[in-house]
Parts: C-alpha cells; structure tokens; sequence
C-alpha cells in the first residue's frame, strides 16, 4: 500500500473494505482492544502470516497488558515543529491502554521492534525515574523554562497511572520548580490532581487540554474502547474550570464522515462546562496507521471506507497522508478549508476566547537557587 498514491498497482481502492491479511486477529481474544490487527512493525526483517492448516483452531486467550520499565537516560524531549506552540514536551508511557485506533503515535511502537497495531495497547512501558531525570534537568545552569507539553504522545492520565503515579511525580517536580506545563488527555484521572493544578494556576503556570472525538458512546465504545466515556471528559472540563484552571477542548481527530457532524455539538458541551478555548485536529495518518485505520474500517464501518479515505485525501494533497509543516494537523483545500470554518465560527457564537492563554515563565525557581548566591 502505497500513503502517496492512495491505490495498489492495480488500480484498486485499497480503503474498499480490505482486510490486513494474515495480521487480523480474532475478535474474541481482542475483545475492549481499538486495533484489529498486529502486523509487524516497519523496521523489521521479517514479517509473519497466520494461514489455515485445517486445524481446528484451539481457544485464543484474551489479549493481557503487559507493563515493564524503560530506564530513560533524560526525560525532556525537544522539538522544532512551527505547527505547535512548545518545543519541549514529556511522556511518562511509551504505549497507550486507550487503544485509540486513530493514534498517530502508534507508529512509534516500531521502533522498539514491537506492532503499532495491538502491541501498542498491550505492550507498554514506563518511566519510573521521570521525576528523577526532570529535576536534574531543571536543575542544570543555563536551563531556560519554556512551557513543558505532558502527553504529547501518548496519554499521561491512561490507565497504568493509577498504579504508577509517574505523571503525577512529574508535576509535584514541575510545580516545586514553578515551571509551567500544558497537559493534553482525555481522561478525566486528571482530576486527582486539582491539588497541584490549583497552586500553580495561581501563578498561571498550568493548562490543561482535554481531547472529545465524540459524544456518542457507541463510537468512542469501539473507536477508543479504554478511554473514559464521553460524558466523563465533559465533567473533567466542569471541575477542571470550576477550580479555576484554565481548559480547553480538542476535537481531534476529526475523522471525516465519522463524526466531523459533532463538531459544533462537542463545542457546544464543553463551553457550557467551563471551556475557554477550543481546537482541532484533522486524522493523521503516518507509516503504519493508514493500514489499520483502513483494516477497523473494514470491520467497523465497511461501507463508509470508500468515501472516507476519498475525503481524506482531498483533504491532504491526493495523499493519505502528509507530513509537511503547516498542513499536517489541519490538511489542505475544500473540506480542511470547511472544518476550519466551521470551527471558527462556532468558537465566536459560543464566545471562545479569541486568543489563548499565555503560560508564565518568568516565575521559574528552582528549589535552592537563591542559597546558592551565598
């Protein structure tokens, strides 16, 4: 399958209704799973196929999570991106239990030799010196504090947080320091840490993104099966606002005739729970995801593939994808044109604000610095 051209060689929609073949796995043992499949990563060597020997097939156990620790050797990523407003963000997981089949992080998986299809929701690792690694980071001479994204990738707030706490050691450092942070989730975990945001909103030091993709719970049911419900996020936005911390409301992705229909509705909810700002993401779909994306179709919605992947790629170029800078979160031409009006306006009409909240880093402190003058 070709991300340029959209077709096989011989003409064919490969977005028709196709199944990955060979890498499908039984709907019984990947039941609560987004992905269907777990086709080898691209960086591998070899590749493998199940096939039918006539056997009885024996009873597939379901598909567990397994959790192991990855020990980082720093904890601050730095990026130049002009299409995101940070250039530093950190991830406590690598992996995401939301199994959110639109993940563009899930191509990442390949590089550490393991599936960005069911792998990536399976397979996930931690990392337990975050907090660690931060404050050293923080720490060193000529550090000069900008705005730390938390869970640019993958979800800060899924599911193994509970236990492992890590995003939650990351803002205790974050807010020893007085060093801002924005925060992207759609999980409403992030309300447990009221206690830490409230201090720090004080001083305008934190802001938090929650992502809705939907407000029907049959689609996020099979679209993002380990992701709070819709109405939970919404209630996250309401105490989130309510403790006077500053939220905004992604709609990402957009995913067209899926639930691009939802936009002003999604608008709509969350300005009435507090909301200040609101933005979009329009589905990306890099290495591996055009495959999967194009096999839960199959699966999910087989008659809508077709006219999908057509709109997505008049959205990018005639492409599935594309990656350059300034057109890959929001796409190109009539219908990215379209979706970017229709946001604009309803963000007037239900009185958004026009410009986003600017965090402050002129109140960074590091624990100890003024000792050290003496």
């Amino acid at each position: 399958m070709s991300n340029d051209l959209g077709r096989f060689r011989d003409g064919t929609d490969p977005h028709a209704s196709r199944r990955l073949a060979g890498t499908t796995v039984e709907a019984a043992s990947r039941r609560g799973r987004g992905a269907t499949a777990n086709p080898d990563g691209r960086f591998e060597r070899l590749s493998r196929e199940a096939f039918d020997d006539g056997w009885e097939p024996e009873e597939t156990p379901r598909l567990r999570t397994h959790v192991l620790p990855e020990r980082a050797s720093h904890i601050i990523t730095r990026n130049a991106s002009p299409d995101i407003p940070f250039d530093r963000s950190i991830n406590p997981y690598r992996g995401c239990e939301h199994g959110c089949i639109y993940c563009f992080a899930r191509p990442n998986h390949a590089y550490a030799g393991l599936s960005p299809g069911l792998d990536f929701e399976t397979r996930l690792f931690t990392k337990p010196d975050a907090a660690r690694l931060l404050e050293r980071e923080l720490s060193a001479p000529g550090y000069a504090p900008r705005t730390i994204a938390l869970g640019t990738a993958t979800d800060p707030y899924q599911p193994i947080e509970r236990v492992h706490r890590i995003t939650r050691s990351v803002l205790e450092v974050l807010a020893r320091f007085r060093h801002p942070v924005g925060i992207v989730t759609k999980s409403n975990l992030v309300v447990r840490d009221i206690d830490i945001f409230g201090v720090m909103a004080a001083d305008r030091l934190v802001k938090v993104a929650v992502s809705v993709t939907t407000l029907d719970p049959a689609l996020a049911r099979r679209m993002e099966p380990r992701a709070p419900h819709p109405r939970k996020r919404l209630e996250a936005i309401e105490r989130l606002s309510a403790a006077g911390i500053p939220v905004m409301v992604i709609v990402a992705p957009i995913i067209p005739s899926l639930n691009d229909h939802e936009i002003e509705a999604i608008l709509t909810e969350a300005r009435a729970r507090g909301a200040g700002e609101a933005n979009h993401v329009l589905l990306r779909l890099p290495h591996e995801l055009d495959a999967l994306v194009s096999d839960w179709f199959a699966e999910h919605y087989p008659d809508r593939a077709r006219h999908v992947f057509s709109l997505i790629r008049q959205a990018r170029g005639g492409k599935v994808y594309d990656a350059a800078f300034g057109r890959r979160m929001v796409g190109q031409g009539a219908y990215a044109e379209l979706i970017a009006r229709r946001m604009q306006v309803a963000r007037a009409r239900l009185g958004y604000a026009a410009e986003r909240v600017t965090l402050n880093a002129d109140a960074f402190a590091p624990p100890g610095a003024q000792l050290s003058l003496f």
